[in-house]
């Protein structure tokens, strides 16, 4: 079965970090450019960050390259998320896709992200 499981997500207080995973099942991350995107309540969905396939380039939208940085280790079939000086506007369920333009039915089911003291 193909599919993405993200994890990772949590309770962070204003200015932590956290590192958000995205594994891979039933096919090979390497091999399709895996997407980074973000929903809060009300709010349309939001791309942060992706990385390529095979040669694993980075994009991301200018407001996401300060504080969040997209990786990939191949031997573990995961993709990463780095995030960095959060602040309450990050809160939101985060989700991973094997699409860098999420044109794809393949989906995590979703890391929940509250950022609060």
């Amino acid at each position: 079965q193909v599919q993405l499981v993200e994890s990772g997500g949590g309770l962070v207080q204003p200015g932590g970090s956290l590192r958000l995973s995205c594994v891979g099942s039933g096919f090979y991350v390497y091999n399709y450019g895996i997407g980074w995107f973000r929903q809060a309540p009300g709010k349309e969905r939001e791309a942060i960050a992706c990385i390529s396939n095979i040669e694993g380039s980075i994009h991301s939208p200018e407001p996401m390259q300060a504080r969040f940085t997209v990786s990939r280790d191949n031997a573990k079939n995961t993709v990463y998320l780095q995030m960095n000086n959060l602040i309450p506007e990050d809160t939101a369920t985060y989700y991973c896709a094997a699409d860098c333009w999420g044109h794809t039915a393949v989906w995590g089911q979703g890391t929940q992200v509250t950022v609060s003291s």
